[in-house]
């Protein structure tokens, strides 16, 4: 978020600007310039220091930008102040949509990751180490299922295509809630759908051959038509995206949603049955959901977590790099401050810097191992075999 305020900062100052002087954001503190005592009459200004003397340390500089905003709040009231200014005719709507349009560029910058990604179906090549932790995550999840088991899901408050991706660049299926061939709409009755292996046997039975995606701020490839959403092809969306984000226009059409404001228009259709589907995993029983990249920003999330934990058999894991230990965790946002003080044995805090990002995350998720009764009795009948034929060492094999 930091790296994407900054964007903001340098890509649109006029902007950020405007957003300062209407007290949308606060404004940077100025440095704090040393103060020199007066200099007596008769002694020249600019006179130098005796030799020997040092020279004095340049004084500190000061705070020159403030912290960045919840952007998710920002815009939310950014909207509430354009309605007003809509309804009472000020100019200062223009100034506003302006600035509006500028944070999305920004948000979209940082979800865009790879120009030449966008450019053929091709996509992203399978050897694209970018993309690397992504595809170690799912096949880490996908590999370690039970028969039986359903597919994992991914949750996920990222616009860009980076799962997508990861996912095609092994073959994966990823169930995100849109279906057809030519003309993906949203169907979330396509999340009570699966993949599987009819041939499967023995071994074969581990595993899934899918993972349900649901991006609970939208994404850069979906759009509305009709009051209908549609997810476009990579390659056909990305054109008006690089349309947006050069200044040719400040509409966007695609759905990146970071507002509470847009999620209410859409209850119970797109954004309100990811968000459903969210709350009912997190009630589900022995269900757990390990956290990465996520720096509670959003407060609809952090209240479903902080409810999810009176299901008794739910766990949470939270990678989050500020994390340091419970002397000092005042820095820290105020949703995970409230998870720590719950002292509850189903939470779980990583930290330590390097150490809780994304791709140590993955790396801590555990490798496939397959346990059915015909694996162990073939186990225990090779360890009877070995027993039987070396005796002297004591049925080691």
């Amino acid at each position: 978020m930091a790296q994407l305020w900054e964007d903001f900062k340098s890509s649109s100052p006029s902007e950020y600007q405007w957003l300062c002087r209407n007290k949308f954001v606060d404004a940077p503190v100025p440095p704090v310039m040393p103060q020199t005592a007066p200099v007596p009459p008769g002694i020249p200004q600019a006179a130098s220091l005796p030799p020997g003397m040092p020279k004095p340390a340049p004084a500190a500089p000061g705070v020159s930008q403030s912290a960045p905003p919840n952007v998710e709040s920002l815009l939310d009231t950014l909207a509430i102040a354009l309605a007003e200014w809509e309804r009472a005719g000020s100019i200062e709507k223009d100034e506003g949509k302006k600035a509006r349009a500028a944070i999305y560029r920004a948000l979209v910058r940082a979800s865009f990751l790879d120009e030449s990604w966008w450019n053929t179906p091709e996509g992203v090549a399978h050897s694209e180490d970018r993309l690397s932790a992504h595809r170690l995550l799912l096949q880490r999840l996908t590999s370690a299922r039970q028969p039986g088991q359903s597919s994992p899901w991914l949750f996920t408050t990222n616009y860009d295509l980076a799962i997508e991706w990861a996912a095609d660049s092994i073959d994966m299926n990823v169930i995100n809630g849109f279906l057809g061939l030519h003309s993906r709409r949203f169907t979330p009755q396509s999340f009570d759908l699966g993949f599987r292996n009819v041939q499967a046997k023995g071994e074969a039975q581990f595993g899934s051959y899918n993972v349900y995606l649901a991006k609970l701020h939208g994404s850069l490839t979906w759009k509305e038509v009709s009051g209908q959403y549609y997810e476009i092809q990579a390659t056909e969306a990305q054109e008006e995206i690089q349309t947006f984000v050069k200044g040719d226009t400040d509409k966007l059409a695609f759905t990146v949603l970071p507002s509470a404001a847009k999620y209410i228009q859409t209850v119970g259709f797109v954004l309100g049955e990811l968000f459903r589907r969210y709350s009912e995993f997190l009630a589900r029983p022995q269900s757990a959901l390990l956290v990465s990249g996520y720096g509670f920003g959003d407060e609809h999330i952090n209240r479903l977590l902080l409810s999810a934990l009176l299901n008794p058999t739910f766990q949470l894991v939270v990678y989050l790099p500020e994390f340091s230990g419970l002397e000092d965790v005042s820095k820290l946002p105020t949703a995970a401050q409230k998870l720590l003080s719950l002292q509850s044995p189903r939470v779980t805090f990583v930290g330590g810097g390097g150490d809780a990002y994304f791709g140590s995350f993955v790396e801590h998720l555990p490798e496939p191992s397959i346990y059915n009764d015909d694996l162990r009795q073939l186990q225990e009948r090779l360890k009877a075999l070995d027993t039987a034929t070396n005796p002297n060492e004591g049925g080691s094999s």
